[in-house]
């Protein structure tokens, strides 16, 4: 490496490092402000109103839409458009959540003025004790006293990691109070990689089933694979039960002869299924483990009846590797 080169990665690796101390700081710091801070949103009818300024804002931005992804109905309020009427945003059963590393930043006035005059609780967030949104807020949570990354100390770096740590840490905290599932979260992600990942396969199984009985001379058997085009038939006991299915690789053991069979001697019993419920992920990692191309999808009280059939095609349609 060139030295430029090597002085790069030192400043790069000097920032990493303040910024984890930085959060190592915050996490020892944390208090009862924090815990009162969840209780108060808990306590909340409304929204959490999240508001700051410049790079405060930003962060604002993000712990607001991480709140509203994980089950906390949440907004982001701009400081200079509340002065000019959005402030009528912020009601009643409403919760302020004001962030400002200095705790004096002009364009909050109103904003904390607002929450004073309707009685809105009001969490601040700061870096700098005995400011007006520390002295103003019903709860107030202060950041430690962590230098910012940069040597001149002016460019808002470790401040504003703690900030957004400390709003993931609520925003968790929340979460898990609610026990928030991962079936309400894809709610919220329908779309992307994210919503793929959280699929589950009754959202991409086929209801129109190809099934014959055990009895069913293997002429029907083929007519039924053929009509449906899935590559497989599923063959059912008495019951309606699941007992087993026929497969391209059981007709190829059983060439000689085929059409003179039934389903039941041709199939083959007990095969892998997976539950309605499950991670489409799942169905996929089951596929791949088994060199199959597609899964029936059974009752998942134990009957074994069959609700649907997932294929490794809906799958990859859905964004699944």
């Amino acid at each position: 490496m060139t030295s430029s080169t090597t002085d790069f990665l030192t400043t790069g690796r000097r920032v990493i490092t303040r910024e984890a101390d930085a959060l190592a700081m915050l996490s020892a710091h944390l208090g009862e402000s924090f815990g009162k801070a969840v209780e108060m949103i808990l306590q909340s009818q409304g929204r959490v109103i999240v508001c700051g300024m410049g790079k405060s804002g930003h962060i604002a931005r993000k712990i607001a839409a991480t709140f509203a992804s994980t089950g906390t109905p949440a907004q982001f309020v701009h400081p200079a458009e509340a002065s000019h009427g959005d402030l009528g945003m912020v009601m009643r059963g409403d919760v302020v959540l004001l962030l400002s590393n200095s705790g004096e930043t002009p364009e909050l006035s109103d904003m904390i003025a607002h929450t004073r005059r309707f009685a809105i609780p009001m969490i601040g967030v700061a870096g700098r004790e005995g400011s007006t949104l520390l002295r103003q807020a019903d709860v107030a949570i202060l950041l430690p006293p962590a230098a910012e990354a940069c040597d001149q100390g002016i460019v808002p770096t470790t401040s504003t990691t703690m900030t957004l740590a400390l709003g993931d840490a609520l925003a968790i905290a929340l979460m898990e109070h609610r026990q928030f599932t991962p079936d309400q979260f894809r709610i919220f992600h329908p779309g992307g990689k994210l919503g793929a990942r959280l699929t589950l396969v009754r959202d991409l199984m086929h209801v129109d089933l190809p099934l014959v009985p055990l009895a069913a001379p293997m002429s029907e058997a083929l007519l039924t694979m053929s009509r449906q085009g899935f590559g497989v038939v599923g063959v059912t006991d008495a019951d309606g039960y699941l007992a087993g299915i026929v497969t391209d690789g059981d007709l190829r053991r059983h060439m000689e002869g085929l059409l003179s069979l039934t389903a039941e001697q041709v199939m083959t019993r007990a095969p892998r299924t997976i539950g309605p419920q499950a991670l489409a992920e799942k169905a996929v990692a089951v596929m791949n483990e088994k060199k199959i191309t597609s899964l029936f999808v059974v009752d998942p009280e134990g009957s074994r009846a069959a609700v649907g059939l997932i294929h490794i095609h809906d799958c990859l349609r859905a964004g699944m590797a």
